[in-house]
């Protein structure tokens, strides 16, 4: 387990600001990486690196498209896997075959097309991510 880290803070300094100065303090510890307020000023103060956040809104919204676009994608892959299920007890009617020929091709074009927006969702994530 690890030792927590501000087990031996036993000293507190009060600060006071102006509204403006508590704004732009708020504001950097907002677009950082730091959980609490406290560890981002006691960085600051020691001189500690700072990760800060940066986020592109348009890349914000192309993501959240893309990952409805998705699983709307996946809820029609799955109906159409459904669908073929069916269709397949139907491929013993000679009328039948051709149809379920085109419908495993569209099929599968389907499949490859939702295979590729899934993977670059994943590019756009681990980008907007920042992994």
């Amino acid at each position: 387990m690890m030792k927590r880290e501000n087990s031996n803070r036993t000293r507190i300094v009060g600060l006071r600001f102006t509204p403006e100065e508590y704004a732009q303090i708020e504001r950097k510890f907002r677009a950082s990486t730091c959980r609490k307020l406290s560890d981002h000023i006691r960085k600051h103060l020691f001189n500690k690196p700072i990760v800060s956040t940066y986020r592109n809104q348009s890349l914000d919204d192309l993501m959240e498209e893309t990952i409805v676009l998705t699983t709307e994608l996946k809820a029609i892959g799955n109906n159409i896997n459904q669908i073929a299920k069916k269709f397949n007890t139907l491929k013993l009617i000679p009328e039948f075959r051709e149809q379920a020929f085109w419908f495993e091709v569209d099929k599968k074009r389907l499949l490859e097309k939702m295979d590729e927006v899934t993977n670059h969702t994943r590019k756009i994530s681990e980008q907007w991510l920042q992994l």
